[in-house]
């Protein structure tokens, strides 16, 4: 065959731009997907190339296969079953997630519990079958919420929880891990600017190309979603909150949330509407806002100012909003007041 020159220079630049377009990976601003009990999205801008995206769903996957207790094969649902019996060998993530969770258990004083599994299997909280239990079914399983009976052997990397009937549920951690998870692997990409949410759990990574601050919106927990009471600037951190309106059902005029107060075996009752902890590790910061909520305002705070570069925004029953010295929050509704 003999290939004839082309004479016009227009239609050779047209045929190079063409194939030049074909071989260049096409970006994608934004991904969401639906993983770990909620909507997560990733949002690259201009850097957003599909191969990230999938290594990035693909590890919160992950994650959710070895930690969630709705997946019966889990390694969490595996020492559930095991409880009382014998330990069990577990992957390094879940041991991972397993001693931070002991040390905030071990910090607050039981706030955070991470074997409060019994407690949040009674009640159900968004599942077909949540209900308030009577009295005495709570004061029967109250016996087997103690982070003290939770064995670590990092030898062997295996978890073995002392007490028949005891489980462990990592609902107010694992999203936090994997919101860390997502970032190392956003920045080991050379990805220059980013944000993970993975439905509560915030982290903002780089920074904006005219160098501000990002702007990350504090829901108002009465109002409907995004809807803000204020907005928190921050730059290379997490940005998580624990609050009364992320799952509950309502009976009798009352609504039942979904943060438990390990001790008492019933929603916690301090005041708070919403927690929200800003500092730089997101597994960190998703124990601390359950801690601070079941604490209360008080040895909340007390408990955020003991800990290095972590701030705290709480928004009361009152509307009031009391933040920490260096929390850069900017009230935007007026129906709440800023309390110092």
């Amino acid at each position: 065959m003999i290939c004839k020159k082309i004479k016009n220079p227009f239609i050779v630049l047209c045929i190079l731009f063409f194939l030049n377009f074909l071989s260049c990976p096409r970006t994608e601003a934004s991904r969401a997907e639906f993983a770990l009990g909620t909507v997560c999205s990733i949002t690259l801008f201009e850097q957003g190339q599909s191969d990230i995206y999938r290594e990035i769903f693909n590890r919160l996957r992950e994650i959710e296969n070895r930690m969630s207790v709705n997946i019966p094969s889990s390694d969490i649902s595996r020492v559930n079953a095991a409880a009382g019996i014998e330990p069990v060998k577990v992957h390094e993530d879940v041991f991972r997630v397993l001693e931070r969770s002991v040390h905030f258990a071990r910090l607050s004083d039981g706030a955070f519990d991470p074997s409060v599994g019994p407690v949040v299997s009674l009640w159900g909280i968004g599942k077909d079958n949540q209900r308030v239990p009577a009295q005495p079914e709570i004061d029967e399983v109250l016996p087997l919420v103690n982070w003290r009976d939770i064995e670590l052997d990092a030898r062997s990397g295996s978890v073995f929880l002392g007490k028949v009937g005891m489980a462990l549920d990592l609902g107010s951690i694992a999203k936090g891990y994997a919101a860390d998870e997502a970032a190392a692997i956003i920045k080991r990409a050379g990805i220059k600017r980013a944000i993970v949410d993975l439905g509560g759990n915030i982290v903002v990574c780089g920074e904006k190309k005219d160098k501000s601050p990002w702007k990350v919106g504090l829901q108002n927990p009465g109002g409907k979603r995004g809807e803000y009471a204020g907005i928190i600037m921050a730059n290379e951190k997490t940005v998580v909150t624990s609050g009364v309106y992320e799952r509950y059902f309502e009976q009798d005029g009352f609504r039942y949330h979904h943060i438990f107060s390990p001790s008492r075996g019933y929603p916690a009752d301090t005041g708070i509407l919403s927690a929200t902890i800003i500092t730089a590790n997101s597994m960190d910061a998703d124990a601390l806002s359950t801690a601070v909520f079941v604490l209360g305002c008080e040895k909340g705070l007390s408990l955020i100012k003991s800990i290095p570069e972590t701030e705290a925004v709480l928004i009361m029953e009152d509307k009031s909003i009391i933040a920490t010295s260096a929390a850069d929050f900017i009230l935007t509704d007026k129906t709440f007041y800023y309390k110092k």
